[in-house]
């Protein structure tokens, strides 16, 4: 990243999950977290290139007619399929895991005690991840 911060976005509708989230990975690492209530203002706010999106899975506590998690997800999948998206939810259903996997989400991770731990160890592997694809695109393109 060229000791650039690593650039969040972080969308949670329950405000005081988000905002332990937060405090929670700044506590470990130096990132550019940049929070939000609703998909919708993720979604307007785009623009700013995140290189990654922690996205709640249920965002319809605060209003009734606002996006599902996996509605956003398809979004930022449609703006930019080179986005991960980690999906977060508070149910630990295997069904649902697998369906965000299929929207084309990352990983997906149940809010529990260990969600913390999780997501610090989530992060690096999505860089992981981009380099060997990075790399592996450069192979292709050689042959």
């Amino acid at each position: 990243m060229n000791n650039e911060k690593i650039k969040i976005f972080l969308v949670d509708d329950d405000a005081l999950y988000l905002k332990l989230l937060e405090i929670e990975l700044l506590e470990h690492e130096d990132f550019d977290i940049q929070t939000y209530s609703t998909g919708e203002l993720c979604l307007e706010n785009l623009k700013y290139n995140p290189d990654v999106i922690i996205l709640d899975y249920e965002l319809n506590g605060i209003d009734k007619k606002a996006m599902n998690g996996l509605d956003i997800l398809d979004k930022i999948k449609a703006y930019n399929p080179l986005i991960p998206v980690v999906m977060l939810s508070s149910q630990d259903k295997i069904e649902i895991a697998i369906n965000c996997m299929h929207h084309k989400a990352f990983d997906y991770v149940v809010k529990s005690e260990t969600a913390y731990l999780r997501l610090r160890k989530i992060i690096p592997a999505v860089f992981r991840f981009k380099k060997m694809e990075k790399e592996l695109n450069w192979y292709m393109e050689r042959m």
